[in-house]
């Protein structure tokens, strides 16, 4: 079963975003820590699947941003 490369994008998150909470309670240090550095792992898995997933779009660099091409007008 492949994991879908999105859940390594929220579990990183939600990981991170708990360290932010954890340190503004002020909890102890040894937990922060620990999370810390399981964190800066997952970044690295997360970076190392989104680069490596099987991803293809027909989108060129002449599409620009979808929500507003170069020749827009209003």
């Amino acid at each position: 079963m492949k994991i879908p490369v999105m859940f390594w994008v929220a579990i990183t998150t939600l990981l991170l975003v708990t360290v932010i909470i954890m340190v503004a309670m002020d909890m102890a240090f040894n937990w922060v820590f620990y999370l810390t550095v399981l964190g800066q792992v997952l970044v690295g898995v997360m970076v190392y699947k989104v680069l490596k997933d099987n991803y293809f779009t027909d989108k060129t660099f002449e599409n620009f941003y979808e929500d507003r091409p170069i020749n827009y007008r209003k």
